[in-house]
């Protein structure tokens, strides 16, 4: 440590012995310390005295109860990395105090701005966070704020809610130890550790490299990706992430690892895969089952290296993606995508809308890699502009894809795909599968494609009156209970993403 720090931290303590001494047990009560980058005196960490250096916080060991505020309308210049853990009834609180706008603290270039090391029990609310520095090596990983456990077996409950990340120019790294805005990583090699209780929720992740939202392991080995990083399989569980505005990432927009039960829903993901070299998808799973993908929006996937909205990938059971919208993205809607020696199996993309997705070189949904087992892709409305394909298998996984519109606006989109099975699709201006005896050809009277603004104006894929699309779909299993304008699932099903009666007008 620097003689610098090395003083203040000594100073905090010594500062704070007195009042720690006449003070009640931590157990007894918890106490608020108070940390303003703007005073001008090293301070006791009381509100009418606070700290005004990160160092003073960092030196400190935090105690269930506690809480750690920071100014409204300051600014710190380093690293917070504190110490302590709260307790199943008491976390640790770390936010904000006083008017103004959120306390920002400026990483300027560290491993990360705000980072929490092997402790539990901690709630993050309320701050702005930023980690740019100079042009990043190829190995220089930086974070907005980086939760870690190295060896330390089940780490229990983290909140990050409300927070602002912004320009962390961290290096093009991926796995397992990323550059990114919010991260969550379970390390180490000699005690099995993992994550229990993780929500991060109405965060605004904007200009990171290079993953927006994401969690990582080295406990990743099991019989499903028996390549697996660690000697054994420690998943995170409880982890939900929902009502986050990712923008304008170098990679992966929102990417659970390691998981189980993991719940992705109403977030939105703009410009991803921006400025990386390596292949990066919007929202999706990797080494995880029953994951839940639901209500998000996707779009602005740039470039043709994946840069897909969805993605069914290597390692993972029972992915269910629904009721979300992807529109705009030059890879496309769907990316099915196993690692070779992998597992990839029982995939569910149902009643999904993606609007104007694809690319030349890149289909609306995408089937490659090693093959996966058991995908359903159902009672989605696909329809593109787009100069693409509809459909391209380049491997023999046989998806089964049932009661969907596939939709050109003009010209046409192939499906090409010799393994999938179709079943009472809906085709416009898409040449008709051979296999699908059931197949509606022509215009299925959609209200106004093309029309969407977001995922609450989705109203331009329902069914005019007529449409012959309307109860001429097929039973499936797994078909769930309603679609996503809320219409319960009828028990002769319409094609597409609607279920509702026909709607009179144009």
């Amino acid at each position: 440590m620097p003689a610098s720090r090395a003083v203040l931290a000594s100073l905090g303590a010594v500062a704070l012995a007195a009042s720690v001494l006449n003070a009640p047990s931590a157990a007894a009560q918890a106490r608020e310390y108070h940390l303003d980058c703007s005073a001008r005196s090293v301070g006791t960490g009381t509100a009418e005295s606070p700290w005004n250096r990160l160092e003073q916080a960092n030196a400190f060991t935090f105690s269930p109860g506690d809480r750690l505020l920071l100014r409204r309308g300051t600014e710190c210049g380093g690293v917070l990395s504190p110490r302590g853990s709260g307790s199943p009834t008491r976390p640790i609180q770390l936010g904000a105090y006083g008017e103004g706008g959120k306390p920002h603290i400026a990483g300027g270039g560290a491993r990360a701005a705000v980072h929490l090391n092997n402790v539990q029990y901690w709630e993050i609310r309320d701050l702005r966070v930023s980690n740019s520095g100079p042009q990043p090596g190829p190995e220089q990983r930086r974070a907005g704020i980086h939760v870690t456990l190295t060896d330390f077996g089940v780490g229990h409950h983290y909140v990050v809610a409300d927070v602002e990340v912004h320009d962390v120019n961290g290096s093009d790294h991926k796995d397992p130890d990323p550059s990114g805005g919010i991260l969550f990583s379970a390390l180490g090699s000699k005690r099995p550790t993992r994550f229990q209780g993780v929500l991060i929720e109405r965060n605004k992740v904007t200009r990171v490299d290079r993953t927006g939202i994401g969690t990582t392991s080295l406990w990743a080995k099991r019989s499903e990706h028996p390549a697996g990083p660690g000697s054994s399989f420690a998943p995170i569980r409880g982890l939900v992430v929902r009502d986050n505005v990712v923008t304008d990432v170098g990679g992966d927009g929102i990417v659970p690892q390691n998981t189980l039960g993991a719940l992705v829903e109403r977030n939105r993901v703009h410009k991803f895969n921006m400025r990386s070299s390596g292949w990066n998808a919007g929202i999706w799973a990797w080494n995880s089952d029953e994951a839940l993908f639901q209500y998000n929006e996707v779009s602005g996937g740039f470039g043709v290296k994946d840069s897909m909205a969805f993605d069914f990938d290597g390692a993972s059971r029972n992915v269910l993606y629904q009721y979300n919208y992807s529109h705009d993205n030059d890879g496309g809607a769907l990316l099915v995508c196993n690692a070779e020696g992998a597992v990839n199996d029982g995939g569910i993309f149902r009643h999904n809308i993606s609007q104007h997705d694809g690319h030349p070189d890149v289909a609306v949904i995408n089937i490659s890699c090693a093959k996966a087992t058991n995908v359903r892709i159902h009672h989605n409305t696909f329809f593109t502009a787009r100069n693409t394909r509809m459909v391209a298998n380049y491997i023999d996984t046989q998806v089964v894809a049932a009661n969907n519109v596939f939709a050109r606006a003009d010209g046409n989109s192939a499906i090409q795909d010799q393994h999938g099975r179709y079943l009472a699709n809906a085709y416009l201006n898409v040449p008709v599968p051979e296999r699908d005896a059931r197949a509606v050809n022509g215009d299925p009277r959609l209200v106004n494609p093309g029309s969407a603004s977001g995922l609450l104006d989705l109203g331009g894929y329902r069914l005019r009156s007529g449409s012959p699309a309307l109860r001429a779909g097929q039973p499936v299993p797994a078909a769930g209970n309603r679609d996503v304008f809320g219409n319960p699932m009828p028990s002769v099903p319409n094609i597409g993403a609607y279920q509702g009666p026909g709607v009179n007008g144009a």
